[in-house]
């Protein structure tokens, strides 16, 4: 067992680092409230090959796997950029087609997606289905060789950028005519594919979105693998996405963090720096360690997903979302407080993270799911759904 990250993965966080620097949470903050896309960024880091170090060399990628693209996510968040779509494009579809797509699937999404010229996000929630994904309604269809699609997603970051949507929907099984769950590869410009956005209030530069397909017809190859095998496909890009939720609430977390220390060092009332007191000293020093646990975690199911353990890695990366939601919640809290009035004053960049840092306790799967999941599968309680 080594604690020790790889010298490889060191210098990737550091150039990494450097790349967030050079744009910072004022550019972030600056385009989101603009209501601008964070373009300039996204090209940079796919050009440098940071956006596709998860995905196959012989597609553009860099052959390492989700430890090391978690590990990109973590900084950019770290330096105040927050890349949500880096959680889907890459993270959920790349390895969903790496994994299970077919040649031509590959040849014609990895290399886009791998240098940032293309984006694919990713459709799994419904209304009415929530967290139990067995509701899902969207249901495709056989037209002949091909498929016909149709029903309703909710809350889809992205869209708007995406050049195509993976959609989890659900087919009639011939045998049994149960429903069971494929993915289907959308084109957003497809006939009878509607988006429109939902009104949130979260400064950010990745909006959300309903979708509506009305009898999207499809080609034969639009399935992505098996029709038979899409349990085990999905969950080959939620446990990435867990793992990639978690690096996201980290990186913030970190940011936060810094931003407390160094006013609590900088902060003088009464002729000391505020960090003297134990008020503001201890609390910022349990946000560290619970940091540090948080981040351990995180990389031990990275490490078994690249490993090959989907159902172990399964374990760690509901545990390690959970526990960079929390953290990360706490972080900015205290950072606010340790600043006082200035922690809402937009100079500070603290004051738009107080609602989006709320997210990571939702999505990608929400607390109460993860706890149920631990109960159940670590535990061996009772289901309780």
């Amino acid at each position: 067992m080594n604690f020790t990250e790889p010298e490889e993965r060191v210098a990737l966080r550091a150039a990494v680092a450097e790349l967030g620097k050079k744009y910072g949470h004022e550019y972030y903050s600056k385009q989101a409230r603009a209501g601008l896309k964070t373009e300039e960024l996204w090209a940079e880091a796919g050009r440098l090959g940071y956006l596709g170090v998860n995905l196959p060399e012989e597609y553009g990628g860099g052959g390492a796997g989700i430890a090391d693209l978690a590990a990109v996510l973590e900084e950019l968040a770290a330096a105040g950029c927050p890349l949500l779509l880096m959680v889907v494009s890459p993270a959920i579809c790349g390895t969903v087609i790496s994994r299970f797509g077919t040649d031509e699937q590959k040849k014609r999404w990895l290399p886009g997606i791998a240098d940032g010229s293309r984006r694919m996000v990713f459709a799994i929630t419904e209304p009415d289905a929530g967290s139990n994904s067995h509701k899902i309604t969207t249901t495709a269809k056989r037209d002949g060789g091909d498929w016909v699609l149709s029903g309703r997603k909710v809350y889809i970051s992205g869209v708007d950028e995406a050049d195509a949507v993976l959609v989890v929907g659900r087919t009639e099984d011939s045998k049994t005519g149960k429903l069971k769950p494929a993915l289907f590869i959308v084109p957003t410009d497809a006939p009878g594919f509607e988006y429109k956005q939902i009104d949130m209030d979260i400064v950010s530069p990745e909006k959300q979105f309903g979708l509506f397909l009305d009898d999207v017809h499809l080609p034969a190859d639009a399935l992505v693998g098996e029709e038979d095998a899409a349990i085990a496909q999905l969950f080959a890009g939620l446990n990435p996405e867990r793992i990639m939720g978690a690096s996201f609430s980290l990186g913030i977390a970190r940011y936060a963090l810094a931003k407390g220390v160094a006013y609590a060092n900088e902060r003088k009332v009464w002729g000391a720096p505020i960090g003297t007191h134990q008020g503001l000293a201890h609390p910022l020093a349990e946000i560290k360690i619970e940091l540090e646990l948080a981040k351990l975690m995180t990389q031990k199911a990275a490490s078994l997903y690249d490993s090959g353990d989907d159902f172990g890695a399964g374990e760690s990366a509901n545990m390690a979302k959970y526990a960079a939601a929390e953290v990360a919640i706490r972080a900015v809290d205290q950072a606010v407080q340790t600043h006082g009035g200035n922690g809402l004053a937009s100079e500070y960049g603290l004051g738009t993270l107080v609602t989006a840092v709320r997210l990571g306790r939702i999505a990608p799967v929400s607390r109460e799911m993860v706890l149920n999941f631990v109960g159940q599968h670590s535990l061996g309680l009772p289901r309780s759904y």
